[in-house]
């Protein structure tokens, strides 16, 4: 998927608390290796591991689309892509949202009912 193609994709998975709680559960096995289980990044095991909390940090863009095609195809030299261990797109656009909840208010998407 190319970069504009990525920016144009919409999250087909409400920000809900149900999403974001099914997208933790998958960033405690997926992601805290590198991001750390607050999301900071400050484990060193990968340098220049993002930190997920500070969205202007993200060196791959932080739409929605963006978001997931830097987890399904990887990102830069060190993100790998999770399209084999993560099998389901539905998935991956939990952990987006998971991810987004990460961010400081102010700047997290407003949660959904449903």
């Amino acid at each position: 998927m190319s970069a504009e193609d990525a920016k144009k994709l919409r999250n087909p998975v409400s920000y809900t608390k149900a999403s974001i709680a099914a997208g933790r559960s998958t960033y405690q096995r997926q992601c805290t290796g590198c991001h750390g289980a607050d999301g900071k990044a400050t484990v060193d095991v990968v340098a220049d591991a993002t930190d997920l909390t500070s969205p202007q940090l993200y060196k791959s863009g932080i739409s929605e689309g963006e978001i997931f095609r830097s987890i399904k195809d990887g990102a830069g030299e060190t993100m790998p892509a999770f399209k084999d261990q993560i099998a389901k797109d539905e998935d991956m656009w939990h952990l987006v949202n998971f991810i987004r909840s990460l961010w400081p208010e102010g700047k997290k998407p407003a949660l959904q009912d449903k």
